[in-house]
Order: C-alpha cells, then sequence, then structure tokens
C-alpha cells in the first residue's frame, strides 16, 4: 500500500484535489493531508476529499506518527488541534473562520466584502470607493480565492454567515461580564 504526503494548498492542484484524482481513479494510494497551522477550517471543509489523514504542521511529531501508523491500518485520521472545527462542522454550527479567514482579506477587500453582503453592483461599489469597476472585480477575484467560494452570491451569504458568526460572539462575551 502506498501513502502520499500532499501540501493542503499546493499549487496549482491543491492536495485535496489530488486525493480526490486518486479515490475517483480506485488507486489503493492513502493520501495524508498537511496543512498550514491557520488552515484549521479549509481542512475540515475537505473531510471528503478521498484524504485519509489530515492534519496541520503544528501537530505534535508523536501525533503524527501515530496518525501515519493508523491510516497504514486503515483507519481515517484527523490531527487533533482539527478536532473542534470537525465537531461543530458535524453539529451542523459550520460558520466561516471569521478571524482566520478575514484575516487574510486587505481592509480594501473586507469594505467590499461588506457592500457585496449589502447587495450592492460593482457599480455602486466602484462609485462609493472611488476606484474603478476593474479594480473592485480585481478585488472580488482576490476575496472569493482567499474565502474560498466561487461566485458574488456564495460571497454575499458568507458575509452574512461571517456577520452572525461576529454578532454571536461579541454578544456571547457582553453576557459574561
Amino acid at each position: 500500500m502506498d501513502l502520499l504526503f500532499c501540501e493542503a494548498r499546493a499549487t496549482p492542484l491543491t492536495g485535496a484535489d489530488l486525493a480526490g484524482r486518486i479515490r475517483d481513479e480506485g488507486l489503493p494510494t492513502r493520501v495524508i493531508l498537511i496543512g498550514d497551522a491557520d488552515d484549521h477550517q479549509w481542512l475540515v471543509s475537505r473531510l471528503g476529499c478521498g484524504a485519509t489523514g489530515f492534519f496541520t504542521k503544528d501537530a505534535a511529531p508523536e501525533v503524527f506518527l501515530k496518525g501515519i501508523k493508523a491510516v497504514l491500518a486503515g483507519h481515517f485520521v484527523l490531527g487533533r488541534e482539527l478536532l473542534p472545527a470537525t465537531l461543530q462542522r458535524l453539529a451542523g454550527k459550520v460558520q466561516p473562520d471569521a478571524e482566520g479567514q478575514l484575516g487574510q482579506l486587505s481592509q480594501a477587500e473586507r469594505r467590499i466584502l461588506d457592500l457585496i453582503g449589502q447587495a450592492q453592483s460593482t457599480r455602486a461599489i466602484a462609485a462609493s470607493r472611488g476606484i474603478s469597476e476593474k479594480t473592485v472585480r480585481n478585488h472580488l477575484s482576490s476575496i472569493y480565492r482567499k474565502l474560498q467560494i466561487r461566485n458574488r452570491s456564495e460571497a454575499i451569504v458568507w458575509s452574512a454567515r461571517a456577520e452572525l458568526a461576529t454578532e454571536s460572539s461579541s454578544s456571547c462575551t457582553q453576557g459574561q461580564s
């Protein structure tokens, strides 16, 4: 049995895409994805990709080695650091990782995402920001890539969920005073 370790966000083909291709070809190769320390949500969103192991680079060496042995024994393995995000997903409480993913966006991209969430057109965003429509489209392309979304509709939903998550976390902290 072959074992393949893949960088989760490799380009031009992500580790998740490669794992899917290996699965679709019916190959016996087991794939372990390894992501950066802040890739929790990204990795969890790809649990069905065909990989059998998921770890971040900050996993303890002994945890990683035990995980490799478990994958070779035929098990599906998640690094300890991915369990909270996975449990939230299984409980149906998946919301955008506001701190992690929003942190990847520039201030201009955040403002444009906010305006997209308000269903503003590209033309209206350009006028309100004093930039060209092409610049808005470039920002949107960057936002889609960073948030792993495909289009304006998904951006509107993502923006709404992020706002709800932010409101929810701030009301929880306010309630604890």
